[in-house]
């Protein structure tokens, strides 16, 4: 579990899980084939990803049997966007407020997951050099 304690690894879990939930219901609003609902389809899978790493982690198993290193280069590149949007838009907030709490709680999970994934795309044959 590297730096992170099974407290923080289960609360990781509780934020994915709403995470996903919240873009299972935006990707709904949106007309398949259009940008936006691509966009969430693929956050949806990475989130997916990586709730299914953090399980596995902390169940001590493995769960590289189940995606290939394409998937997770790509959950990677979703993950690093949704630091990215979550770093700007938090910036936007006053602290205190439920949107900051939330953005809060949703980039510790997320700074969870990355040096998970990148553990995953080590471990079946990609360089940290080729995640980028």
């Amino acid at each position: 579990m590297d730096n992170f304690t099974k407290k923080d690894m289960e609360e990781a879990l509780r934020v994915i899980t709403s995470m996903i939930s919240k873009t299972e219901k935006a990707k709904e609003k949106f007309a398949q084939g259009t940008p936006q609902h691509t966009l969430q389809k693929n956050r949806l899978q990475a989130l997916n990803i990586a709730l299914s790493l953090i399980s596995e982690e902390l169940a001590e198993s493995d769960a590289l049997d189940y995606y290939s290193k394409d998937d997770l280069k790509k959950a990677f590149a979703s993950i690093d966007s949704l630091i990215s949007k979550s770093e700007k838009a938090q910036k936007k907030l006053a602290q205190g407020t439920w949107q900051h709490t939330m953005l809060s709680n949703n980039l510790k999970a997320l700074y969870i997951t990355l040096p998970l994934l990148t553990k995953a795309l080590r471990e079946i044959g990609a360089g940290k050099e080729q995640i980028e």
